[in-house]
């Protein structure tokens, strides 16, 4: 394919994935249930750090823990104290138990009251052109309380060769607007074109297969070299084509 052929190809990809009806098979139908902006932010945040595995998993353990959370998350979070916490007893997906969850919670928590929000800290540390160095200084602000070192693994660093696909979907979620009712576009002061495509063993498959990168792992060396093309395509809005890689990938077995 030539570039211009590659082009209309994935943006044709894009339109026919990038619909409402993706929703009902994503994990983003999680944040969906909500329209209250920290309700999402927080339903968002929690569902993408569990979104590995086997997608009915992923979406049955994010609706139970909103219903543990009465189905206000936000409310949840701000007062949150230990007899609170104690209805998390139980909860895991793979290796994400209740020990980590509650840690979550209180991050969450001081986060909300001592730092404006989870959009201020990425919103501070983001530039026009990436959002990896920002994932880089939440993690340090998420984990400024005292935690267990395991907790540590299910929040993902760029600038530790991660490249960090739950949080760069969790970012696409939150700042991109896509007018088609899947991406939120909450936060307004990120530009799309900072965002960086939530690499996985399915876009990355698809995208090596289409010649938008080469490298073997599906590391932060990749995630640039993917980030490269696809501004290429299109510098405005290149974290789009993630539906194309992605529904591609998952959908299209004869691809």
């Amino acid at each position: 394919m030539t570039k211009k052929e590659l082009k209309e190809f994935l943006n044709y990809k894009v339109e026919q994935y990038n619909q409402p009806e993706f929703i009902d098979s994503d994990p983003i139908q999680i944040a969906h249930l909500f329209s209250r902006k920290e309700d999402i932010e927080i339903a968002g945040f929690l569902t993408a750090t569990i979104a590995w595995g086997n997608r009915k998993s992923i979406l049955k353990n994010a609706k139970h823990l909103m219903e543990l959370m009465d189905l206000a998350p936000y409310d949840f979070v701000k007062n949150a104290n230990e007899n609170d916490l104690s209805r998390l007893d139980g909860f895991v997906h793979r290796t994400f138990n209740d020990t980590d969850l509650k840690y979550f919670v209180l991050s969450l928590q001081n986060i909300y009251n001592n730092h404006q929000g989870l959009e201020t800290i990425f919103t501070k540390y983001s530039t026009s052109t990436s959002t990896q160095q920002a994932i880089h200084e939440f993690k340090k602000v998420f984990f400024e309380l005292p935690h267990l070192k395991r907790t540590q693994k299910h929040v993902s660093d760029p600038l530790k060769k991660s490249a960090a696909k739950r949080i760069n979907m969790y970012l696409r979620w939150m700042v991109r607007e896509d007018n088609c009712g899947v991406d939120f576009g909450l936060w307004k002061n990120i530009s799309s074109a900072a965002l960086s495509c939530p690499l996985d063993l399915h876009s990355g498959n698809i995208a090596r297969k289409l010649k938008l990168l080469k490298r073997k792992q599906n590391d932060a060396k990749a995630l640039t070299e993917l980030d490269t093309s696809l501004r290429k395509l299109d510098k405005n809005d290149p974290v789009k084509y993630d539906f194309a890689l992605f529904g591609i990938g998952v959908f299209e077995k004869d691809f």
